[in-house]
């Protein structure tokens, strides 16, 4: 079964009570709850300041999957060293790349890097062996809701196949538009970021990672 990340910007979205949310995933049996940050400035939304984001993360039971979509990733980073944090992912754009790499792993979290779909899955070839996660983007970074951009799924096979050529440990995520008609094309992700698709099926986990397969 493939691990699901449930995205709390589709939730919050919907509901607009971020702390109903978080204990509604809590209880779920979600693997991950997926935190998107955006500063305004990486990406055009923002969601979850510097404080808000340490608010929310006091309150998450689950295991925390961060996706930041700002241009100075370590800043956040600093405010919640002290967190149970699975991984955290940065985008592949961003300026001081491989300066936050080594940043978030002198902390000993496990990293990852996110490609959005204007990039060359290639581009993140040089870093396979530095990193524990990719994180495909199936639509573009920002906001929720989107549809799931053809031609990412090739991404992903060929990403999964550099990674096996190479005996690599590394993890492929994607994230953006997941749903019952793309799972087929997502196949060879190990974690799959599932939101508006999600939010009337928290009860169908098990089942939803059966048809993942």
């Amino acid at each position: 079964m493939k691990e699901i990340s449930a995205s709390l910007l589709s939730f919050y979205g919907k509901s607009n009570n971020i702390n109903k949310d978080i204990d509604l995933l809590n209880k779920s049996d979600v693997d991950y709850i997926h935190l998107d940050v955006m500063d305004g400035k990486f990406v055009d939304n923002k969601f979850l300041s510097k404080t808000e984001l340490v608010n929310v993360m006091s309150k998450i039971t689950k295991k925390i999957d961060i996706h930041f979509m700002v241009k100075d990733p370590i800043s956040y980073i600093e405010k919640i060293s002290l967190f149970d944090i699975s991984n955290i992912t940065v985008h592949h754009s961003i300026k001081n790349l491989d300066e936050v790499i080594n940043y978030i792993k002198s902390l000993g979290f496990k990293v990852g890097v996110a490609i959005s779909p204007d990039e060359d899955i290639e581009v993140i070839y040089p870093y396979l062996d530095k990193i524990n996660l990719v994180l495909v983007m199936s639509v573009i970074p920002g906001k929720a809701g989107q549809v799931f951009i053809e031609g990412s799924e090739e991404k992903i096979t060929k990403l999964k196949e550099e990674i096996k050529r190479r005996g690599l440990s590394t993890i492929i995520s994607v994230d953006g538009g997941v749903c019952e008609e793309v799972f087929e094309k997502v196949k060879d992700a190990d974690r799959v970021v599932l939101g508006t698709f999600l939010i009337d099926r928290l009860n169908d986990i098990n089942s939803i990672k059966e048809e993942l397969v």
